[in-house]
């Protein structure tokens, strides 16, 4: 349990369930006081009223409206958490959506603009905090799915409705997203005392797969799903432990794992990095 007279801050979006409530207890029973980033905040309450109860403290958990498929929302979420004039020593960027078919508030794939384009203006507008309250981390929950997306990104698909049938392809190329942006995130940050990580959980049990059509679901039993308390694992060890001279890597099993070879071209991080930028301030 954190002591110190200076609360440690975190930030985790998605926390209301599955692995992001895991992780937001967890974070609160080491002393974090955390903020819980999502759509609803009847479904968040449950979170919090268990948060304070473990922690005997009514100010140890606090809702953050957020919607990851409107930049808007995005904005306003990250101006709330501002306005409170608060450190920020954990971004945990969990929210994530497989399945669900469509396009954004502002015109992009689905699971692109969920998982990948609203975290990064998050990631963006709470920089300067994270760097004023250095050291400080930025995790983001990413994918072994991002093995799908071996010819990389289609740059004019993540501006059109998603294509395939289930959706899986795309919540390949978004897992493969958040993993250039990680380590390119980890690039930007050298020397600033923030570092960054990415990882795969594993394959959870929870409510990320609820768009993904009926049929498909007996598969991803099949593969043997891990519950929400195993799938947490690797992002508490990434939040609380991971060195940070290891800023910019992809963890599976609490551990270094290499990923993909697309999710290792620096360039087309880069690029990516570049291009997001575009979108967000376009749509500003």
């Amino acid at each position: 349990m954190n002591t110190s007279a200076t609360p440690r801050i975190a930030l985790i979006t998605g926390a209301n369930i599955g692995i992001g409530r895991v992780t937001a207890v967890r974070l609160a029973q080491q002393g974090y006081t955390v903020f819980l980033a999502g759509r609803s905040a009847q479904r968040t309450q449950a979170v919090i009223d268990d948060i304070h109860a473990l922690t005997g403290s009514p100010h140890s958990a606090f809702f953050l409206p957020l919607q990851l498929d409107d930049l808007s929302s995005v904005r306003e979420c990250a101006a709330l958490f501002l306005a409170r004039q608060l450190p920020l020593h954990l971004l945990i960027n969990n929210a994530g959506l497989a399945g669900l078919k469509g396009q954004t508030r502002q015109g992009f794939e689905m699971a692109f603009g969920v998982n990948h384009l609203g975290h990064f203006l998050l990631t963006q507008l709470l920089l300067p905090t994270l760097k004023a309250s250095a050291p400080a981390r930025v995790v983001t929950v990413a994918s072994r799915a991002h093995l799908m997306a071996y010819q990389g990104l289609d740059w004019a698909a993540l501006q059109q409705p998603t294509r395939s049938l289930t959706g899986t392809a795309e919540y390949g190329v978004s897992k493969l997203a958040n993993i250039l942006f990680s380590a390119h995130l980890a690039k930007v940050l050298a020397g600033t005392g923030v570092s960054t990580y990415a990882l795969h959980p594993g394959v959870v049990d929870t409510e990320v797969w609820r768009e993904v059509p009926r049929w498909l679901r007996p598969v991803l039993r099949l593969r043997g799903l891990l519950t929400p308390e195993e799938g947490a694992q690797t992002s508490l060890y990434c939040a609380l432990q991971a060195p940070a001279d290891e800023s910019g890597l992809y963890y599976d099993k609490s551990r270094v794992k290499t990923p993909s070879r697309i999710a290792q071209d620096s360039q087309l991080a880069e690029q990516l990095w570049k291009q997001s930028l575009q979108w967000v301030e376009a749509t500003s």
